[in-house]
């Protein structure tokens, strides 16, 4: 299940990208880099959004159905939420969302920004965004695994 969400979010990912990207040939601007930087944070949002609560449920049900005491259910569920994976997902995401700023910077400090740049901090952006949907789909799966258990 993990590896076909996977797949379709690096379809997904692919497609949005090459939607987006026609930059090389027009001419750009600062507020286009501003834009994108905006758009990244804003599909993080959502996402975040979306998967949250539910998550945050599925939690809950856990914590019930093992009868934990909250003090319990923090140590318990400790590693559902952070294990080696989860950190590698996250020190992915941290590259982007440093390489997405360090663009974002570049191209809003100068008068004619280098539209090139754009195209990669929009596939920046869309890595980033696949990385946190494949980390949103493994901690789904991982609670998934511990409910039926």
């Amino acid at each position: 299940m993990a590896s076909a969400m996977l797949g379709r979010v690096t379809i997904a990912a692919a497609v949005w990208v090459a939607m987006a990207s026609p930059v090389a040939a027009e001419a750009c601007t600062r507020g286009d880099f501003e834009a994108a930087v905006t758009e990244a944070a804003q599909a993080l949002r959502e996402l975040n959004q979306v998967n949250r609560p539910t998550f945050q449920a599925k939690l809950r049900q856990l914590k019930a159905k093992r009868g934990w005491s909250y003090d319990q259910f923090l140590a318990e569920a400790a590693p559902i939420v952070q294990d080696r994976k989860i950190a590698d997902y996250d020190d992915e995401a941290a590259g982007f969302l440093a390489r997405i700023e360090q663009l974002g910077a570049e191209g809003t400090s100068v008068a004619a920004p280098d539209c090139s740049r754009l195209a990669e901090v929009r596939q920046s952006m869309a890595s980033l965004v696949a990385v946190q949907k494949a980390k949103w789909a493994y901690m789904f799966e991982r609670i998934g695994a511990e409910l039926e258990r």
